[in-house]
């Protein structure tokens, strides 16, 4: 049998997620016996120095008699997340001007101060530091 009879006949259904540079592929196949199972894949996008770049595959093989178990732990762990720490992305990588919780109140009141804060000298324009919130950059 050639190869791309195999993998049509192989690949039954197909779902892709894309989530920068991943990819995830979740792929129903046949077994040899007539039989399906899951295939997850995680593609990952590598740019090497001279710009050309590859892929680094991992794949998780899953079968019928593990689905019940997979799927109750998969459940509870991304519940367990979502209860501790919410559905908000909270990675520097996907929000550029993340800043924590903690942190928030610190970096309002300095972009406050920085508003307050123009080309025109203080002095001439009348205004003094009273318009500026004391910020400690210790805490930022």
């Amino acid at each position: 049998m050639n190869e791309q009879n195999f993998n049509e006949k192989d690949e039954i259904f197909s779902r892709v997620i894309r989530a920068g540079r991943r990819t995830y592929f979740f792929d129903v196949r046949e077994t040899k016996a007539g039989d399906y199972y899951l295939t997850i894949t995680e593609s990952k996008k590598f740019t090497n120095e001279d710009g050309s770049f590859h892929y680094r595959k991992h794949k998780i093989f899953l079968y019928k008699e593990d689905f019940a178990q997979f799927k109750n732990f998969l459940n509870e762990a991304t519940e367990f997340i979502i209860n501790e720490k919410g559905e908000e992305v909270i990675s520097e990588r996907h929000q550029k001007n993340y800043v924590p919780n903690e942190n928030r109140e610190d970096q309002e009141n300095l972009i406050t101060a920085e508003e307050n804060t123009g080309s025109v000298d203080e002095e001439e324009s009348g205004e003094g530091t009273e318009n500026f919130t004391d910020v400690d950059f210790d805490d930022i």
